[in-house]
């Protein structure tokens, strides 16, 4: 188990509470802009402007990966942790 974890586990139950309320609303975040880059992508693209389309599809695709980055800072499911205590 990752440091990170363990700090986890041992933290006061609103503050990982409140941790994983952050990083969920960071990840609706990332996720509406990167729906709204893919939206500009599609148009960019039916205009012709493939530059455009590329730049927004970039950005789209690196939003994909800091939101992949940012799942595993979610903390274990309970069911997970409450075996652990004992």
């Amino acid at each position: 188990m990752s440091d990170f974890r363990r700090s986890q586990n041992e933290a006061h139950p609103n503050k990982t509470n409140t941790l994983m309320l952050a990083i969920i609303m960071l990840l609706i975040l990332f996720v509406g802009i990167q729906i709204w880059f893919l939206f500009g992508a599609l148009n960019n693209a039916l205009q012709d402007n493939i530059y455009f389309a590329l730049t927004t599809f970039i950005g789209s695709f690196l939003l994909a990966l800091a939101s992949f980055w940012l799942l595993r800072y979610l903390p274990d499911p309970l069911k997970k942790s409450r075996g652990k205590r004992k």
